[in-house]
């Protein structure tokens, strides 16, 4: 399968203006002929040269696709032709790696290739669902207004995905921090104050004996407790991405956390809700909707429930019934799709669903930021503090004798 290059050309376009620009092709010769199509007049065509330091480009993150729809909607919109619209949409881009994506894209629809056929070829960016709300739209002659409904799931998604990571960010960097301090206390300040006990002619305190034994065992091991938790970490990652039981088993427990298994169970919910609704507005049969939405799930038991919705479906099952015969889902849903179904309004239904979801887990995670500050900042005091007492004990002992 020939790989696409990015050429770098300079000439004349169609009202004869100089001009300058890249274009993504297999060879020289199919860049060329390219730009012939669209009315520009190459007088230099070249392999693009690779930056020095390549690996330091940005990599493409699910938030650079929830703008790049974003933009292609508005551009849609406001009238402006595909092809151009990608090419408005590239010059404003400043990730080197987004901007080579948007230009494949845009070569493959220049050369007579549909959007949706051309964005399943970037199937690490731009998933099942994405594809195929955007077909639907071409089938449909209504693809600006497709786009749109993409760029909001998207924006809503993602949005959702932020606030969940911004949540946990906090605790683990102060945790992560916590433990680095400890390690160097540990390591390269109780030595020093073991130096000076040892003249002291005198039995030190139980709590001040138990942290030079953690500080001995440090300083001989720490290369093998750094090690283990690399190894722990790794593998941790490496589970999850090559074992599907083992991804079910977190996935299971994470729903049983306190405090944080509700807000799991609502963002599952709040993504059910969001992605059913998108797809079927877009006219995507039912069934084929939710396969997309068990992809989109992000819980291995939730993906599982909504398969189970689904083959319920197919056997004619009404979608409220199925969705109650798993018991993962709450009243509020199963509610609001029954009153969806018998209306005909089954969309407008689920996206208020998702949008009442939506907020419960924003006012959770706020809590559970506020929560957790207190928390986490005495687990640091009470680590560091700990080790300064337990070091300045025998001195204050020894000052009680002398006195």
């Amino acid at each position: 399968m020939a790989t696409n290059i990015t050429f770098v050309w300079s000439g004349l376009d169609r009202n004869g203006r100089k001009g300058q620009g890249e274009i993504v092709a297999t060879s020289q010769a199919l860049a060329k002929a390219q730009l012939r199509k669209q009315g520009i007049s190459a007088k230099s065509v070249k392999k693009k040269a690779k930056p020095l330091f390549s690996s330091l480009n940005k990599n493409i993150k699910a938030a650079d696709i929830a703008i790049f729809s974003r933009q292609m909607a508005t551009m849609m919109k406001a009238g402006v032709p595909l092809v151009q619209s990608f090419e408005i949409v590239q010059e404003g881009l400043e990730n080197p790696a987004m901007n080579k994506l948007v230009g494949e894209i845009k070569s493959e629809v220049s050369s007579g290739g549909g959007l949706a056929a051309a964005l399943a070829k970037h199937p690490k960016h731009f998933d099942e669902l994405f594809c195929s709300l955007v077909a639907s739209g071409e089938n449909s002659g209504t693809l600006e207004v497709m786009l749109d409904r993409v760029a909001t799931y998207k924006e809503k998604t993602e949005a959702l995905k932020a606030k969940i990571r911004k949540a946990m960010t906090y605790p683990i960097a102060v945790v992560s921090v916590a433990i680095v301090v400890t390690g160097i206390l540990l390591v390269k300040v109780v030595p020093t104050f073991a130096e000076t006990f040892k003249g002291f002619g005198a039995d030190l305190p139980g709590f001040t004996l138990f942290v030079l034994g953690i500080s001995d065992f440090m300083q001989q091991w720490w290369l093998f407790v750094a090690g283990a938790i690399a190894l722990a970490v790794w593998s941790y990652f490496q589970a999850i991405v090559r074992s599907s039981n083992f991804r079910d088993r977190v996935d299971s427990i994470a729903l049983k956390l306190p405090i944080i298994g509700s807000i799991v169970h609502d963002a599952v919910v709040a993504r059910f809700s969001r992605t059913l609704a998108t797809t079927f507005a877009a006219g995507v049969p039912l069934v084929e909707a939710l396969d997309s939405t068990a992809g989109a799930a992000g819980n291995a038991i939730y993906a599982r429930g909504i398969r189970q919705i689904r083959d319920d479906v197919t056997s004619g099952t009404s979608l409220h019934l199925a969705i109650r015969s798993t018991g993962l889902f709450p009243a509020m849903l199963l509610q609001m799709t029954a009153i969806g179904e018998e209306s005909g309004a089954l969309d407008d239904m689920l996206s208020k669903v998702a949008d009442q979801y939506e907020a419960q887990v924003d006012n959770a995670v706020d809590s559970l930021s506020a929560l957790m500050e207190p928390i986490i900042m005495s687990i640091l005091g009470v680590l560091v503090g700990g080790l300064m007492i337990a070091m300045y004990l025998p001195i204050f002992m020894l000052g009680s004798v002398v006195g």
